[in-house]
C-alpha cells in the first residue's frame, strides 16, 4: 500500500462517503486544493458501456466555455503553402515530411496533433508512436482538417478531445482550483451534455454509473450525476 501523507488524510477526512450536489461537490474540491500551485480540477466519469465492441466506443470534442486554464501546445502537418498558414494561425509546430521524421523518431513536444487530409496516409504510418499517447488525428475529433486556422483557434479556446478507456472510463480536465466555482460549473455542465449527446448506439442500460471530481493532490469527490443532468443553466 502507497504512503498517504497526513496532509492528504485530512483532506480525505473532509469529504463523506456520498454523492453531493454538483455545486457543494466543487466547492469542496476547490478547498481541497491547497498546493502551492494551481491544480488541475478533473472530471472522472464511470460509463456502462464496453470499448472493445466499436459500437460502444466514445471518442468526442467538448468545447469547454471558459477553457482549461492551460496552454497547449499544438502541431500540425500539412504541405506547401498550409505549413504557413497554419503558423500564422498559432500553431506552435508545422511542418511536412520533416515534423513526420521528427515524430516518427520520438519528437513529441506537443500536446495535439492536427493533420490535413491530404497527409493522413503518412500520419498514418506514425500510429504506433502517436496511438499510445491518444495523439492520432481524427475527422470525428476536428484533428483531421482543411480548416486549420479554425481548428486551432478552437483547440487553444477550450475545445478538448476526450475518449473512454478501455474500461469504460472518462478523465477529462475541465478548469483550474483558480476558477471561480461557477465556471466550473458551466464547464462541467458542458462536459456532462456533451458525454450524453454522444451516447454510442451499443450502449445497454444504465449509462451513467458515477461521476467524480478531483484537484491534482486532493481526494475524489463523488458528484450526482442526475443533478448535474437536470441542472438548467442560464443562458
Amino acid at each position: 500500500m502507497p504512503k498517504v501523507s497526513k496532509r492528504y488524510s485530512d483532506l480525505a477526512a473532509k469529504v463523506a462517503d456520498q454523492a453531493y450536489a454538483p455545486l457543494e461537490a466543487l466547492e469542496l474540491v476547490k478547498a481541497n486544493a491547497t498546493a502551492k500551485f494551481d491544480e488541475t480540477i478533473e472530471a472522472h466519469v464511470r460509463l456502462g458501456i464496453d470499448p472493445k465492441y466499436t459500437d460502444q466506443q466514445l471518442r468526442t470534442t467538448v468545447a469547454l466555455p471558459h477553457g482549461t486554464g492551460q496552454t497547449i501546445r499544438i502541431a500540425v502537418i500539412a504541405r506547401g503553402e498550409a505549413v504557413a498558414a497554419a503558423k500564422a494561425a498559432g500553431a506552435d509546430l508545422a511542418g511536412d515530411d520533416d515534423l513526420v521524421e521528427s515524430i516518427a523518431g520520438g519528437a513529441m513536444d506537443f500536446d495535439l496533433l492536427i493533420a490535413t487530409p491530404d497527409m493522413m496516409p503518412k500520419v498514418a504510418k506514425l500510429g504506433r508512436v502517436l496511438g499510445p499517447r491518444g495523439l492520432m488525428p481524427n475527422p470525428k475529433a476536428g484533428t483531421v482538417t482543411t480548416d486549420l486556422a479554425g481548428a486551432i483557434a478552437e483547440f487553444k479556446a477550450g475545445k478538448l478531445e476526450f475518449r473512454a478507456d478501455r474500461t469504460g472510463i472518462v478523465h477529462v480536465r475541465f478548469g483550474k482550483a483558480s476558477f471561480d466555482v461557477a465556471k466550473l460549473l458551466d464547464n462541467l455542465k458542458a462536459l456532462q451534455e456533451t458525454i450524453d449527446r454522444n451516447k454510442p448506439s451499443g450502449a445497454k442500460g444504465r449509462y451513467w454509473r458515477s461521476l467524480y471530481v478531483t484537484s491534482t493532490m486532493g481526494p475524489s469527490v463523488q458528484v450526482d450525476f442526475a443533478a448535474l443532468q437536470d441542472l438548467k443553466q442560464e443562458g
